[in-house]
């Protein structure tokens, strides 16, 4: 069996529609429970990547049909030495050397350009949790990639929300949060908040876990932080965030967000939520979560579950949302190959 690896024309509609339709088949069969990214954006992702970035597609092609799709993503403006690989496989030719092909193309395209590294991400089973193919761990090793970091995916069924004991933990911790209020909104960030929000999504790589990954901070300025939050936007995400101000001070301090894909109204991603180092001891992180969970489903009444990712030693963030009911679902794995 031949397989040809082409770089994927960004410009033409029928190869963004194959590779949408690997990309869906491939995700129903890894990940069942989660939906499945629509066609607008998996196009967006290929024709219009996120600020900073470029992105390199390619299709795998066995007797002229298109068997398999990767994206090869690359940080322009810091990381500049890592590549982020993301490779799907049509469920009906797994096993036939279609990945393997696929990872070879994006390793010497990653060389040409001159990148170090290069990072994907598998999904195993927990213990307890609903089966998981190993075989995307073992197709990782197999490459000479190592595991870096561990992030266990949790789950919120928004309907079994204990609320009585949330509003009670709610009100322990704001007698901590003397001094502080909680602003929340839909969509983008104004303008005059813009910079806070932007210092405190800085500060992820540096204060979340990330294990053996090698990544640098990354510098998100006013510009680079409204141009991602329009691009989402534009793709059809829904924004619901909430942030701590600090009332002596009026600037925002901590920072929580949960966001909808364009075609989904009864699942949404728990994402960042960062407080300031300055201004942490006052249950801050705990308060926008509760208070955003609250301002989302005020908005969004067909919400039923909320995913969300943590590394394994986050014991603060984890401590949080197991307070708000998540629960271990599976483990997503980052492994980093050394070029």
């Amino acid at each position: 069996m031949t397989i040809d690896v082409v770089p994927l024309d960004p410009r033409d509609d029928e190869a963004v529609t194959q590779a949408y339709r690997i990309r869906r088949a491939s995700a129903s069969a890894t990940v069942a429970d989660l939906p499945p990214r629509g066609r607008r954006e998996v196009a967006a992702g290929i024709r219009q990547p996120m600020p900073g970035q470029q992105v390199r597609a390619l299709l795998a092609v066995v007797g002229g049909t298109p068997v398999g799709f990767a994206t090869l993503h690359l940080p322009m403006l810091d990381n500049t030495g890592n590549a982020e690989l993301d490779i799907a496989v049509h469920p009906d030719h797994l096993r036939r050397g279609v990945g393997r092909a696929l990872h070879g193309y994006a390793v010497r395209l990653a060389r040409e350009l001159g990148r170090k590294r290069i990072v994907g991400e598998v999904v195993s089973g927990l213990p307890d949790g609903p089966p998981r193919d190993p075989a995307g761990s073992a197709f990782a090793a197999a490459m000479g990639a190592t595991a870096v970091l561990d992030e266990v995916r949790r789950r919120l069924d928004v309907g079994t929300v204990d609320w009585p004991a949330l509003d009670a933990a709610y009100a322990a911790g704001r007698r901590r949060a003397a001094g502080y209020s909680t602003i929340c909104w839909a969509g983008l960030t104004e303008p005059g908040h813009l910079a806070d929000i932007a210092y405190l999504n800085s500060r992820l790589m540096a204060d979340a876990p990330i294990g053996d990954l090698v990544w640098e901070q990354e510098n998100i300025d006013v510009t680079r932080q409204e141009a991602e939050e329009r691009l989402l936007v534009d793709r059809g995400r829904r924004l619901y965030s909430a942030a701590a101000r600090d009332d002596a001070t009026g600037r925002l301090v901590g920072f929580t967000r949960i966001m909808f894909a364009a075609t989904d109204a009864w699942h949404a991603y728990q994402q960042i939520t960062l407080v300031d180092p300055e201004h942490r001891g006052h249950r801050l992180g705990a308060a926008v979560k509760i208070d955003n969970l609250r301002y989302t489903l005020t908005h969004e009444p067909e919400l039923c579950v909320v995913d969300t990712w943590n590394a394994t030693d986050n014991e603060q963030m984890i401590s949080i949302n197991e307070l708000l009911g998540y629960r271990p679902l599976d483990i997503w794995q980052a492994w980093q190959l050394t070029l």
